[in-house]
């Protein structure tokens, strides 16, 4: 199919339906694109073709998006019988079942046939494991694609596929999305599944949900995999009515508050003001109100906080690992883990109680804010996309982490300020996007915003908890009037 990158997963499905083209037409169409562009790439690190092959040719669920390729992240969405390797030298398994919402989206008729680049554990982001390899931009080989659903967003940019899976803990689908210049929406807390693993990933700043090219993929598909499952913590509400026709109607006239400054210690960068402002004045013009207005919330804690849940769980999950593959496997993780574990170790149990009553004071005021605002603008990112190897640590940094790691007073690291030295490249370009994450609100990153040497700089919305009618249908009427989809880089 000659003219397959420029259809969305809705249009392609809609070939499929109207017998137009066969599903195994299409994935042979995203396989000779991923074997074209993915050795420039390296988004997707593993391929099961004939597996999909056949799955093609078999009959299909009669859902959203039978005979659409797919694509799925190599971290916490376990394909049944495919390696999963986490981003990690460590780790190494088969899982016996799909993760629940694999299943759902599998539920909608896609077809996957690969895996996705990702760093390890989701723990960075930028998408440079040394498993395997970095993810190159589309936009730019040698520049950072974002993390950790790096992968995903680079192979959706470069149209291998009009959606990927993948998950956000601290900004994972929002900031790739933003680097590589496609759509990607972080659901509200619970509202997508976690299980059968997992509960809550991250003390519930995880979720799961794609990436696409376009407003309307992301909308449908969420209203294919929304809601609980057995073993869920919360039963969350969802709007009455469907995500994509709220997606393909414009809102009423919104009150938007706009946001120049970031919840860490970090300047913004002059592309991402320009962007914002750029922005702000497209919602004055599509007739909402907008107005400059940020929450008040202390940035001193927020980044401490948010590493200090991070590391706990860190901590756990590394912890598995030595006990499952041993001491020699738990070497092969990198560095910066195996630091934030022995932080994470160090920690007292009142330290993350202490952490969580700082998200529940950010959930307050968050709140509160949007009680007088329907929606929360600023740029997803701080800055453009960073070149490769800017965002990991240096070797000397390497170096000293490594000696965190194996000290019995790791805490200190974490009180004398190293911690926040070594962390700031990641923790500054998260300065926006954690916000949803630890507040469990929905927040869309929207591509808005080219830079001067044409790299993508999304723009992000949040808005009330399971409000995501709201932000789809707001989103979707700025790509009617911005529209991206015909940006291509390849």
């Amino acid at each position: 199919m000659k003219e397959y990158y420029k259809y969305d997963g809705l249009a392609l499905a809609e070939l499929v339906r109207d017998k137009e083209i066969h599903p195994l037409e299409l994935l042979e169409s995203a396989i000779d694109r991923a074997e074209k562009i993915n050795p420039d790439l390296n988004a997707i690190i593993h391929t099961f073709y004939d597996r999909a092959r056949k799955k093609a040719s078999e009959i299909l669920p009669k859902g959203t998006f039978a005979g659409v390729p797919f694509l799925i992240k190599d971290l916490m969405d376990n394909y049944r019988g495919e390696p999963m390797r986490m981003g990690s030298r460590g780790v190494f398994f088969h899982p016996q079942e799909h993760s629940e919402l694999v299943k759902r989206y599998l539920d909608t008729g896609v077809i996957p046939f690969g895996k996705t680049n990702t760093p390890e554990f989701g723990l960075t982001i930028t998408t440079e494991p040394k498993l395997s390899g970095p993810a190159h931009n589309p936009w730019k080989k040698g520049y950072s694609t974002g993390g950790s659903s790096g992968g995903s967003a680079a192979a959706v940019a470069a149209r291998i596929v009009p959606i990927a899976s993948a998950n956000d803990g601290g900004g994972s689908i929002r900031f790739p999305a933003a680097c590589c210049g496609v759509f990607g929406l972080k659901p509200s807390r619970g509202l997508t599944p976690m299980g059968p693993d997992f509960g809550e990933g991250w003390d519930g700043a995880a979720a799961g949900h794609i990436i696409s090219v376009s407003v309307r993929d992301s909308a449908a598909m969420l209203d294919a995999v929304a809601g609980p499952e057995t073993g869920s913590p919360y039963m969350i509400s969802r709007d009455k009515g469907s995500y994509l026709e709220a997606s393909m109607k414009d809102p009423k006239p919104l009150k938007i508050a706009f946001s120049k400054k970031p919840f860490v210690k970090a300047r913004l960068h002059s592309e991402a003001v320009e962007g914002l402002e750029k922005t702000a004045k497209l919602l004055e013009s599509l007739g909402h109100h907008v107005e400059e207005a940020e929450p008040s919330i202390n940035i001193d804690r927020f980044w401490k906080d948010f590493l200090v849940v991070v590391c706990a769980h860190v901590a756990f999950i590394t912890g598995q690992i030595k006990a499952l593959y041993g001491k020699k496997e738990f070497k092969k993780l990198e560095v910066s883990t195996r630091n934030m574990a022995a932080m994470g170790h160090s920690l007292r149990a009142s330290d993350l109680v202490e952490a969580k009553q700082g998200w529940h004071d950010i959930q307050l005021e968050m709140g509160k804010f949007l009680k007088s605002y329907d929606m929360f603008l600023t740029p997803t990112l701080i800055s453009p996309p960073a070149r490769h190897g800017v965002i990991p640590p240096s070797s000397a940094e390497e170096y000293i982490m490594e000696i965190g790691s194996v000290l019995p007073g790791s805490r200190f690291f974490l009180n004398n300020g190293l911690v926040k030295k070594f962390s700031y490249p990641t923790l500054s370009r998260i300065g926006f996007t954690a916000l949803g994450n630890i507040t469990g609100l929905p927040s869309a990153s929207v591509p808005l915003h080219w830079t001067s040497d044409n790299l993508p700089l999304g723009m992000m919305l949040t808005g009330r908890m399971c409000d995501e009618k709201t932000i789809f249908s707001l989103c979707g009427q700025l790509e009617r009037a911005l529209p991206w989809g015909n940006k291509c880089p390849n």
